[in-house]
């Protein structure tokens, strides 16, 4: 089974990504390297937030986390 530890890890590493990308680009195109750091700074929250329900909601209803929870479970009862 896939732990909530696996999936926050991965919304934190990609989030740092994300955040960095926008920032960098809302710097870019604002020309204001802190409205960019501002921008950066909220978005961060809401998308990690929303990353971590969409990565839950694709594990426990998507097709492709059927073979992760079968593995687990026959794990699972063989003790």
């Amino acid at each position: 089974m896939v732990s909530y530890k696996r999936h926050i890890a991965k919304t934190v590493s990609w989030r740092v990504i994300g955040t960095l990308d926008t920032m960098i680009l809302s710097g870019i195109i604002t020309g204001s390297w802190e409205m960019g750091l501002a921008i950066g700074g909220v978005e961060v929250f809401t998308k990690m937030f929303l990353y971590f329900l969409h990565e839950r909601a694709w594990y426990k209803y998507s097709k492709f986390g059927l073979n992760e929870r079968r593995k687990y479970n026959n794990n699972r009862s063989r003790g």
